[in-house]
């Protein structure tokens, strides 16, 4: 009974010939997994119950199971579950898988150890991705770190070296600049006037004079070996003039 997204069951006494959804004998009550209350989820009738196994009803698995939580157990279903016990034992020993549920256990947890498996090494290959970029970003803004205060310490050191060799130049420059005063200052300078105001510097034209009479006698040697010749000339002419007489 019951539908999709909503079971309902129903226990019944029928015929073992019968199949499952054929002729019933008895309702013996219900099952309702959906039912938040649990007075209301399994209602069973307990003496009709009880009375059909008395008279030798074989309960199946599922029922043997509901009728067990109130307080009905079944011989058949101890015997079959001691029975399915010993099996179960004799398998693991064997390695094998006892029934199609321990198979599906067994595939479920070999499913989830290889998930588990697998997160783990997923976990470790992030973490280990994580630390490598953290030690990358790490190194990375250590070196830039370093260059930086590199950068900043060789500025210090040329602003520095510039700054002490415009200081040095400056106290080069600074005797200099003073010395010109000193320069100026002297009074010799001033005392130039009264040496060029000398009457000796007025005394030119003797030198002149000196020349001028110095100079006489040349011009009169050179008028007298000029008018040698002359008379030379008139003297050898006179005596030629002499010389037919």
């Amino acid at each position: 009974m019951g539908r999709r997204h909503k079971p309902f069951f129903r226990l019944n006494a029928i015929e073992s010939r019968n199949p499952r959804d054929g002729r019933i004998i008895e309702k013996l009550g219900h099952y309702d997994p959906i039912e938040k209350k649990p007075e209301k989820q399994l209602v069973l009738n307990k003496e009709r119950i009880e009375y059909w196994l008395s008279v030798g009803a074989v309960p199946s698995e599922t029922v043997a199971q509901l009728i067990a939580k109130i307080g009905i157990v079944s011989k058949h279903y101890q015997q079959g579950k001691a029975q399915r016990k010993r099996a179960r034992l004799s398998a693991r020993k064997k390695g094998v898988l006892f029934d199609t549920t321990q198979r599906s256990q067994a595939k479920k947890i070999t499913e989830k150890a290889e998930a588990e498996t697998k997160a783990k090494a997923e976990a470790e290959v992030k973490a280990k991705a994580e630390t490598e970029a953290k030690a990358k970003a790490e190194a990375e803004a250590k070196a830039e770190a370093e260059a930086k205060a590199k950068a900043e310490a060789e500025a210090k050191a040329k602003a520095e070296t510039e700054a002490k060799a415009k200081a040095e130049a400056e106290t080069k420059a600074e005797p200099e600049t003073k010395a010109e005063p000193e320069t100026k200052a002297e009074p010799e300078t001033k005392a130039e006037p009264k040496a060029k105001a000398e009457p000796e510097t007025k005394a030119e034209p003797k030198t002149k004079a000196e020349t001028k009479t110095k100079a006489e006698p040349k011009t009169k040697a050179e008028t007298k070996a000029k008018a040698e010749p002359k008379t030379k000339a008139k003297a050898k002419a006179a005596s030629k003039q002499k010389t037919p007489e």
